[in-house]
Order: C-alpha cells, then structure tokens, then sequence
C-alpha cells in the first residue's frame, strides 16, 4: 500500500503545480466481497484524469461523477455501490470522497519518512449514514509521521474524529536487495519494481555495469563487497543473491551473516547451496543456525521456470508468500475466501 499511496502523492503534487483541482476516494468499508481491500485509493483531477484504481474496473466511472460533485461543492461525501447488482462482485463498498490538497510540509514530511524509512499512518473518518442524510459532515483523513499530524486539505484540518475510523498502516517501502548483475538480475529487477518496489542493485565494482542496465532500480550499489553497508536492511526487504560466482557469494554472505531480512533467497541448486554453507561454517563456525535455516535456495517456487523472466516471477511468487504468511496453491483448491 506504500508505494501506492507514494504514486498518489507525487501525481497529486504534480497535478496541483498544474493548477488541477483534486479529489481523492479511498474505500473504508465493505461489506461481503470486493475485489479489492479497504484502504485502496484513486485520485481524480477536474480534467478528467485519475490514477490507481478502487477495482477491477466496474466502479471507476461512477467514482469519477460522484467526484465532480465533491469538486464543485468542496465538502467531502461517502459514496455505495453495490457489486451485487453487477456481473462478478458480490459485496458492497463505501468510498470516502475528499478534496485533497497537499501543502508543503505534508510534502516534505511524507518524502522524509519514506527516505528515513519510517512507518506512517493514515486516519480516515466517515459516516456511512450521511449517504441517508446528506448533511454536512467533518469528515476527512490525515496522515501521521511520529507525534505530527498533516490533514489532507484544509477541510480535514478540523475533523470530527468521533466518527468511524478507517486506519492504516503506511509501513516503509518493501525493497529488494539484488545481488548480481547478469542478465537473470535485469528480470527480477524490472518485474519486482513494477510490483511497487524499490529494489538496490549490489554489484562488485569489477562488473562495470551502469543503474541503465537495470530499469526500474533506485539504485546501483558498487562497494567492495567486505565495505557492503546492510544498516538498511530489516523486515521490510528481501535479499537475492545471484552472482554466479560461488566465491563472491560466499563473501556477500559472510558479510549478510547478521542481517534480518524478511527473506533471503539464493539462486542455483542444492548442492551449490551445501557447498556455500559449508565454506561460510568453515570460515565463521559461529554463524547462527537460524541464518542458515532462513535461506531459500534454491530461490523460488517450482512453476516450471525455463528462462529468466519466468524465473523472476517464480523467485517473486516465493517471496510474496513468505511477507503473506502462504502457502502456494492452486486457487481452485483454496478453501474459503481468496483474501482473508
């Protein structure tokens, strides 16, 4: 949802250097099933763009008119729409419309706390009955970074926070740590930053390779790899490591041997594996087991992947149920609902 929201503020800020008039609809309730979670969000200008989606694509439309009323009225409203009387939903969401308006110290605090990495929160507040009774309400969300509160207009500057609450958690963007920097590394870099991530390239200076070779990187990291800082890495990143070079692997993981990640994959098969173990034992015998029972190699989820594209999605597909706590299974077989 991080990133998402990053994708909504920076367009905001652009749009608003446009002189557009904005509105931002957020989903804070459902009721049965929707194809998507509360907390999701789309933003609208008055030319008729928006950016993210609140579906698969029914809504959309309707989100927009209802839009154009907030635009002309400036006070914010909840909005229904029922996906039973439509083709493939069967639940009812409620969406919370607000005129947004970004200042400049909500900018520049939000900017801070993704690069400081730290976890932010969101507070929306409606009323779902003002849909029976169109009063004037205090409604409205407002972002917190720490003990500071920023409204998202000078509307939400005055909230009525005894009404519902929709809240969530903004927690620092998910990051990849690729550790390589052959061709195999150019898919998972590319595929892994359309999910929203910021992934940092790590190669050995004698790669010689530029961030152009991998699109979608934030980063090119090129330290000798016994001067790789990983002060950065925590439970919201994922480490690959795919020199292939057993020799550089073997020195990237003496110096990832006390880091935490929230995954740590390594690509080849399982005797490569065995072999990098035990030459990391036999160099630092005092590495803890629980390291070594953290990694995943080889890296991935058997689909059957041939070539690097498809072994970037199978690598991916791995680390996803690791963050989601899932076991991978065909769909059909799932019991109960798909998001629980």
């Amino acid at each position: 949802m991080t990133h998402e929201f990053k994708t909504l503020v920076e367009t905001a800020l652009d749009w608003q250097q446009q002189q557009k008039r904005l509105v931002l609809a957020t989903v804070v309730h459902v009721e049965g099933h929707s194809y998507r979670r509360p907390g999701v969000r789309m933003l609208i200008s008055d030319q008729g763009e928006w950016v993210g989606a609140v579906s698969g694509g029914c809504v959309e439309k309707e989100v927009y008119r209802q839009a154009l009323q907030v635009l002309e009225s400036q006070s914010p409203k909840v909005m229904s729409y029922d996906g039973r009387l439509r083709l493939g939903c069967e639940g009812i969401i409620y969406l919370l419309l607000e005129p947004l308006e970004i200042n400049s110290a909500f900018a520049k605090a939000f900017h801070q706390a993704l690069s400081s990495r730290t976890t932010m929160r969101i507070e929306s507040f409606y009323e779902i009955n003002s849909l029976s009774n169109p009063k004037e309400t205090r409604m409205g969300s407002q972002l917190l970074i720490e003990e500071h509160v920023y409204p998202f207009s000078t509307h939400s500057a005055n909230l009525a926070t005894d009404l519902e609450c929709f809240a969530m958690t903004l927690p620092p963007l998910f990051q990849l740590y690729l550790i390589g920097a052959e061709h195999d590394a150019v898919a998972l870099c590319k595929i892994a930053a359309a999910l929203g991530w910021q992934v940092q390239v790590v190669a050995s200076p004698d790669e010689q390779k530029s961030i152009e070779y991998f699109p979608g990187a934030a980063r090119l990291l090129t330290p000798a790899i016994d001067q790789l800082d990983t002060k950065a890495i925590d439970q919201q990143t994922a480490v690959v490591l795919m020199t292939h070079s057993f020799n550089k692997d073997v020195q990237y993981l003496m110096q990832l041997r006390h880091t935490e990640p929230a995954y740590f994959g390594l690509l080849g098969p399982r005797h490569r594996r065995e072999r990098l173990f035990e030459e990391l034992l036999e160099r630092y015998p005092e590495t803890e087991p629980e390291f070594l029972e953290r990694l995943h190699g080889p890296a991935g989820i058997n689909i059957g992947a041939e070539n690097a594209a498809e072994i970037a999605i199978s690598v991916l597909a791995e680390i996803l149920s690791v963050l989601r706590d899932q076991q991978p299974v065909p769909l059909r077989e799932k019991t109960g609902s798909i998001h629980e």
